[in-house]
């Protein structure tokens, strides 16, 4: 088979990964509320469940694309986590206790962790033009699954029967379901994805990783007069890069001592100074790799993740307590509200899809914030306490859920895109499995402050409006640095890290 046709095929399986997870999130969300109540759970457990599925995420991301980066064994990675999502589900389907169902979405959380593996190798093989196009197409695939979700829930809630010694009913149908969907996707995986090679970024980048990793006394001759370069360059353009660099010697002086270089004998590398040397030489690259997340360009799109999911699945949280208080909606109701916010979605990513072409990430970035914060105050105004008539309440909860979903596929694709660029190539899956651990953690308090004050939505609309205002302070004070850095500081980056 062609590398096109594989190429192709995997891009296929990675769409199906984010369409199942949209179907999961869709069919479950709006059941899970009356699934707790009827195991007699608190309020604050529906809180609880969101969050421990997105707390195994947090803590599985990092190791997943750590891995990635290490082996390029994304296949294996994918294969693992979808099996996590598979015991959790059947788990879900069981029900037998709150806390079951609580393990439920813990260990289906686990699964979600192979996303960052598979944006570390999205990143390596797409070229950086059509990098945020290819992203919004795979995050585009989740909202058709989200949108697909509640037509499904639509048949599921109208499951009642008895399979073997569980019961089958709306509540524990979409795990059931779910678990079948997963298994389909584990025979797509084994059959139509492979770990294909990167894309080549440049040649001396490339190079100098592999003999950095092999020998660090072996540099050939264009990375020593990289090596030799001013260390304190300019902080707009490389950041923490190259600034915790071992030294090495000039190229004089390793010409006038070629025999060094090869000689078995008397070589550096195996007397224990030089093994001590070779040992902090690993010391210092591994915690340049840590403080490129210190970066302000990186802290300011890190922000952005966190805030913008927090505030999302914050009112999530509440939607379906909000419209059973004020407008007595049920399974199918809220169902048809999601199924509306998806096609919304779908539209938003196509949009931006469309507009990325012609500009720049950040330019996005700001229309999706603006966005957001023209949300807030909407909801911050009109939420907190609704007035007036049945019809007006429900045209303002349209209005505000509308703005709040029309901002996200701006500030998802644009700072998604954006993070794989002003990121080392060669840790593409570490780095974005930090990315979405402080997403995963954002997912986790969210539902946690939105459960915890449904009652009191001044408090909970006011600390979600402040977020948002530090944020846009953030980006105008760094708005000038939310670009792709040039090729040849990039090239000094790979080596360092």
């Amino acid at each position: 088979m062609d590398y096109q046709r594989k190429k192709k095929l995997t891009f296929i399986a990675i769409g199906l990964n984010f369409f199942f997870s949209g179907v999961e999130y869709a069919v479950i969300l709006p059941t899970i509320w009356k699934y707790l109540q009827t195991l007699e759970a608190a309020p604050y457990f529906l809180g609880l469940a969101l969050s421990a599925f997105s707390l195994s995420g947090l803590l599985s991301g990092p190791l997943f694309g750590y891995w990635s980066d290490r082996t390029r064994a994304t296949k294996k990675i994918i294969l693992l986590s979808n099996f996590f999502e598979m015991i959790g589900n059947f788990l879900y389907f069981t029900g037998y206790s709150k806390w079951l169902l609580l393990a439920s979405r813990l260990v289906a959380g686990i699964g979600t962790g192979a996303g960052s593996a598979i944006f570390g190798f999205l990143a390596r093989n797409t070229s950086s033009e059509n990098r945020a196009t290819v992203f919004a197409a795979i995050m585009a695939c989740r909202q058709a699954g989200l949108l697909i979700g509640p037509a499904l829930n639509i048949f599921l809630r109208l499951c009642d029967f008895h399979l073997g010694p569980f019961i089958v009913n709306k509540y524990t149908a979409p795990g059931l379901f779910m678990f079948l969907l997963w298994i389909l996707f584990q025979l797509a995986v084994v059959f139509m994805y492979w770990d294909l090679p990167p894309m080549e970024r440049s040649k001396s980048c490339s190079c100098s990783i592999h003999d950095g990793e092999e020998n660090v006394h072996e540099l050939d001759e264009e990375e020593v007069n990289e090596e030799v370069q001013p260390l304190m360059t300019s902080q707009e353009l490389v950041g923490s890069y190259g600034s915790v660099m071992t030294p090495s010697p000039s190229k004089g002086h390793r010409s006038a001592e070629p025999s060094t270089s090869h000689s078995h004998i008397h070589s550096p590398l195996e007397s224990p100074v030089a093994t001590q040397s070779h040992g902090l030489y690993r010391l210092f690259r591994n915690c340049s790799s840590f403080k490129e997340f210190l970066r302000e360009e990186v802290v300011v799109l890190l922000a952005s993740q966190f805030i913008t999911l927090f505030n999302q699945t914050a009112l999530e949280t509440i939607v379906t307590p909000l419209t059973q208080k004020y407008f007595n909606f049920k399974e199918l109701e809220n169902s048809v509200m999601y199924c509306l916010g998806g096609v919304e979605v779908i539209i938003g990513f196509l949009c931006v899809r469309w507009l990325s072409r012609y500009v720049a990430e950040r330019v996005v970035l700001v229309i999706g914030l603006t966005i957001c914060d023209i949300s807030c105050i909407w909801c911050l105004a009109f939420l907190t306490n609704p007035l007036g008539s049945f019809s007006w309440q429900l045209i303002e909860f349209i209005i505000g859920v509308f703005l709040q979903v029309l901002g996200l596929p701006f500030v998802a694709v644009a700072q998604v895109s954006l993070f794989s660029k002003i990121t080392s190539d060669q840790t593409q899956g570490f780095s974005q499995g930090v990315r979405r651990s402080v997403g995963g953690l954002a997912t986790i308090l969210g539902p946690l402050w939105a459960g915890g004050l449904t009652e009191n939505m001044y408090i909970m609309m006011g600390v979600m409006g402040a977020l948002l205002v530090l944020l846009t302070i953030m980006m105008a004070l760094s708005y000038n640095r939310l670009v792709e850095p040039a090729e040849e500081h990039m090239e000094r980056s790979h080596i360092c890290a």
